[in-house]
């Protein structure tokens, strides 16, 4: 996450110059992270919303360093979790108080009117968007009629770490109910994934037990003793 201010900015050199450095043959406003899978946002987002953007404020954090937006949103449906709220404030870093304008790259910026979907992350400043602007979609209609979506807009670039670090875009334009259905068939997939692995434990539990049951004589003699030779060290003591 990068930030820059209009007033007050204050880096030091040698951090200015390892990033100039770092990211030398890149546009200027580009920021690269990790290229999230579609699955992986599923399982850790802890609320997954669609909804309308209808009012926002920003303020200063606590410590009067940073501005954070609050954007509320009246949510027209919920695609994962239980939040029986009818809005959702979402903060995110970034924002003007005062005439003061600090800009966050890689981090979604919304406005009222804006239909979202969501991928929401609880923190202690409250709700966010999970993996920031790779966790919030737009919601649009084509001439059809039908509703689509689609990433947002963000100067980010991604990289693919599972294949050699290549870059890679971001995800293609899908229908709402193609988005629905990715998301209860990744629900699935997960929900199989740590059946299976509840039934291995559960397997590997019962090999433990056969084999005591098998030996229960050896391991009878190998507790008893135990159970002397600690006896005779307290008599010791």
């Amino acid at each position: 996450m990068a930030f820059t201010m209009t007033a007050n900015n204050r880096w030091s050199t040698p951090l200015l110059l390892a990033t100039a450095l770092v990211f030398a043959p890149l546009a200027a406003e580009a920021t690269i992270s990790r290229a999230v899978a579609f699955d992986e946002k599923v399982d850790k987002a802890a609320a997954i919303v669609m909804g309308t953007c209808v009012r926002q404020e920003a303020r200063w954090d606590e410590s009067h360093r940073w501005i954070l937006t609050y954007s509320t949103f009246q949510i027209e449906k919920l695609l994962k979790g239980s939040m029986p709220l009818r809005e959702l404030t979402i903060v995110t870093p970034g924002g003007e108080v005062a005439g003061l304008h600090q800009d966050t790259i890689g981090v979604p910026d919304f406005q009222k009117g804006d239909e979202r979907v969501l991928f929401v992350k609880n923190t202690a400043a409250g709700p966010t968007v999970l993996f920031f602007d790779q966790g919030a979609y737009s919601l649009e209609k084509d001439d059809h009629g039908e509703r689509i979506v689609k990433p947002v807009a963000s100067d980010g670039m991604y990289v693919d770490t599972a294949r050699g670090g290549s870059l890679v875009r971001s995800e293609g334009a899908r229908t709402l109910r193609e988005f629905e259905g990715a998301i209860r068939e990744s629900t699935k997939r997960r929900e199989a994934i740590q059946m299976e692995m509840i039934e291995k434990k559960q397997q590997e539990q019962a090999s433990i037990l056969s084999v005591v049951k098998r030996n229960g004589a050896l391991v009878a003699l190998a507790l008893i003793g135990a159970v002397l030779a600690t006896w005779q060290l307290l008599r010791r003591s």
